[in-house]
């Protein structure tokens, strides 16, 4: 489990939403990874990015929460993409590929070590966009 940053809300408090890119490579499969862990460990509720493009509710339910955090496998951007057509604000974002991994088209394969990266990057809130 990664280590999770100390917050003066109580960490697991918060209500969050995780949109994973899941693309086809390697950095797509290491966001859905990350997305479950994520999940797994109390840190916020996996979200389907691509019923995003199509579902007002949920849309509708991303709005007010605490936290959206988006992660994307490489430079496209495509969850973010989605999450902003569909009028959600994005709180945290993440990408893969800047945090060293390189993407490998055509590859799924990736290690436990890549998927704990993005997890404890997350937790630490690397992604923050600065409103």
């Amino acid at each position: 489990m990664a280590d999770q940053a100390p917050c003066s809300c109580g960490g697991g408090d918060k209500s969050r939403l995780i949109f994973p890119c899941c693309g086809q490579a390697n950095t797509g499969q290491i966001t859905n990874a990350a997305a479950i862990q994520l999940d797994e460990e109390g840190y916020g509720s996996y979200a389907c990015t691509s019923l995003l493009a199509s579902s007002e509710a949920l849309a509708k339910r991303a709005t007010g929460l605490d936290e959206v955090l988006v992660i994307d496998g490489c430079g496209t951007h495509c969850a973010k993409k989605i999450a902003e057509s569909a009028g959600v604000l994005v709180h945290q974002h993440l990408v893969i590929t800047d945090h060293g991994i390189e993407k490998k088209s055509g590859d799924r394969s990736f290690t436990a070590d890549q998927v704990e990266v993005i997890v404890s990057a997350a937790w630490k809130g690397e992604g923050k966009i600065q409103e």
